[in-house]
């Protein structure tokens, strides 16, 4: 079958959204690191809505840190990719806000360039927690072998935090324009600590472009929230027949979508709001939620889904048993935690996506990784009411679900009592580790 292409897109199906607008003119005004389908669905889609309502040379410049398999898809497609939305009936997009990609390793050379040009004025990162490198106090981890051989060789790196400093550094000796970098994943203050990481790392490294960097770089704290499950072969198979071409870069997503930015910009940026994205001067409220109501269920129903025999969100959430859990959890231990948050109304519109019957979220996706999502979505929650004497039963079975996955049903008590990722301040407060250990194990 025909591959997706420009030369394609004119004989694709009337139904199937095409760009409507000349992107193919756009020069890249921004350069994303971490060329995942996350991106592809959710911040490229954001882009070019508001190209489409603000105009501007707003293409992006998507690298892959690791992998060559996105980039080579999408270069084999004119850069092009479609997006499946799944709601009572599917619908297609082709894309084309992303104008260049790349594998980092392999075209170190041309990303460097990217992010130095005068015409880049926005990064984006969508790289997970665990790329970030940090800690469990949430400062920069330079024991990371990642980090501690970018800062080796600070003029070669891999780590996202490496590329970032060493592109800084070179706009600052340029005496390039100011640049906003924007984190786009599931950290609390997110923006707060890539630019504590990027700082931390610098000082390292490159001293002397620090008050360039303080006066020249922005880092928006930001909420995103858009489920999308990984791509299949049936996800493949169902674009190839809607469109009438093979698309090996095609993503799917949900209807929902939210984006959430900080207004605090170095310099330009697309018309962001004018497609929906929210510019507002605290996220904080909308983090919190995100993260300790809709991402923490998330990490419930994987530990305690997967053992059950179930393979996708939708169906552990049919379970009567796992939706009670849920309920409860949320009501008793999730809301006094958020007090006054509208958790509970939140909640009900979260149960509601789980639910989607077209949506294939696996729970291994959402299992990997754990030791960092956890102390991200979880451990706040247990600190919090531990200190108010509200309960963490619920709370603490997540957890217990976590380290039987990880280290074995026979080994929770030695795992909670040595696994690095367990926050330093519960292991050394005695009477908050008395409660929560009693809690989980």
């Amino acid at each position: 079958m025909t591959r997706l292409s420009l030369e394609s897109l004119a004989q694709l199906p009337t139904d199937v959204r095409r760009p409507d607008y000349d992107f193919r003119r756009l020069g890249v005004g921004i350069v994303h690191l971490g060329l995942g389908a996350f991106h592809r669905a959710h911040q490229a889609v954001f882009t070019e809505e508001a190209i489409i309502a603000g105009g501007g040379d707003w293409g992006i410049l998507g690298a892959s840190l690791r992998h060559a398999a996105t980039p080579e898809a999408l270069a084999a497609q004119d850069q092009l990719y479609t997006v499946e939305t799944l709601a009572s009936s599917a619908s297609y997009r082709v894309v084309g806000a992303i104008r260049a990609s790349l594998c980092a390793p392999m075209d170190r050379a041309s990303l460097r360039r990217a992010l130095v040009s005068p015409q880049t004025h926005i990064v984006t990162l969508t790289i997970t927690e665990k790329g970030y490198c940090l800690g469990a106090d949430g400062t920069l981890d330079f024991t990371r072998p990642e980090i501690a051989e970018d800062l080796q060789n600070p003029d070669e790196p891999n780590s996202a935090i490496g590329w970032i400093a060493q592109g800084l550094a070179t706009r600052a000796v340029q005496r390039g324009p100011p640049i906003t970098v924007i984190s786009c994943d599931n950290l609390q203050a997110n923006g707060a600590r890539l630019c504590g990481a990027v700082t931390a790392f610098a000082q390292r490294c490159r001293p002397d472009v620090l008050s360039w960097m303080k006066d020249n770089v922005a880092y928006p704290r930001t909420v995103v929230d858009c489920i999308v499950p990984a791509a299949t072969d049936a996800m493949r198979g169902r674009v190839a027949r809607a469109l009438g071409v093979d698309d090996m870069a095609c993503v799917q997503r949900e209807t929902f979508s939210q984006w959430v930015i900080e207004n605090r910009f170095a310099g330009p940026h697309p018309a962001w709001d004018r497609a929906g994205a929210q510019i507002v001067d605290d996220v904080e409220a909308y983090g919190r939620l995100k993260l300790h109501v809709l991402n923490a269920c998330h990490s419930a129903l994987a530990y305690l889904g997967l053992p059950r025999g179930y393979i996708f969100v939708r169906e552990a959430i049919a379970d009567v048993n796992l939706a009670q859990f849920l309920d409860d959890l949320v009501s008793t231990e999730i809301a006094p935690a958020l007090d006054p948050l509208p958790v509970l109304d939140y909640w009900r519109a979260v149960r509601t996506r789980f639910s989607n019957p077209r949506i294939d979220h696996r729970l291994s996706q959402i299992a990997e990784d754990g030791s960092a999502k956890l102390a991200e979505r979880i451990f706040p929650l247990m600190i919090a009411n531990a200190g108010n004497g509200a309960p963490v039963r619920l709370l603490a079975r997540i957890v217990r679900g976590w380290l039987e996955s990880a280290y074995g049903q026979g080994h929770v008590r030695s795992a909670f009592d040595q696994t690095a990722p367990i926050p330093p301040w519960i292991r050394g407060n005695a009477s908050l580790r008395a409660v929560i250990l009693e809690a989980v194990v």
